[in-house]
């Protein structure tokens, strides 16, 4: 089991626009049964946490996208402080501590892995508390220029695999234990 950011960033680093579009990931050719691709690692996962901002996305384009449907079938946790009302699917809104968050979704995965679904300062609040094993990035060959960062944090890590998947270069890295050297 391990805790692992999964997500895709522009080649400058950034997740989304300053206004959170993330049409210019979506228009980019990606194989979803290809290397690396959301469909083989969202297999193994058993829970999920994202945060209020990562949430509300999902929310906004549930009728343009997805039907109307949660697109998750693991229990979810939202990190936040709003009130979001009645969730579409197994959902536990908190602003409990992010170790305790951990805790609960461990349990919850089994033998599966957590999955910290955007953000990066979430992930950074993971990586602070030493709960964070794994990033996974699809590369998209755009530069954006600014927007919500990868990561807003220095983090070390090392280079686990790599692979093209169409337009994309993939990567997963290990947090390094060692500094990084």
């Amino acid at each position: 089991m391990a805790t692992q950011y999964y997500t895709g960033s522009s080649l400058d680093g950034f997740l989304a626009t300053p206004d959170h579009d993330l049409s210019w990931l979506t228009s980019r050719d990606i194989d979803p049964e290809g290397p690396m691709h959301y469909e083989g690692f969202v297999r193994d996962v058993g829970a999920l946490v994202m945060g209020s901002s990562t949430y509300q996305w999902v929310l906004d384009h549930l009728d343009e996208e997805m039907a109307g449907q949660w697109p998750y079938q693991q229990p979810t946790w939202v990190l936040t402080h709003r009130d979001f009302g009645e969730p579409p699917g197994d959902i536990t809104f908190t602003d409990a501590p992010v170790t305790e968050v951990h805790r609960a979704a461990r349990e919850a995965a089994g033998e599966r892995n957590v999955w910290l679904v955007g953000g990066g300062d979430l992930v950074g609040q993971f990586f602070d508390a030493q709960l964070l094993d794994e990033v996974w990035v699809q590369f998209a060959p755009v530069t954006l220029g600014a927007g919500s960062p990868l990561l807003p944090r220095r983090v070390e890590l090392e280079l686990l695999e790599v692979a093209r998947n169409r337009d994309f270069v993939c990567a997963r890295y290990a947090v390094a234990t060692d500094g990084g050297g």
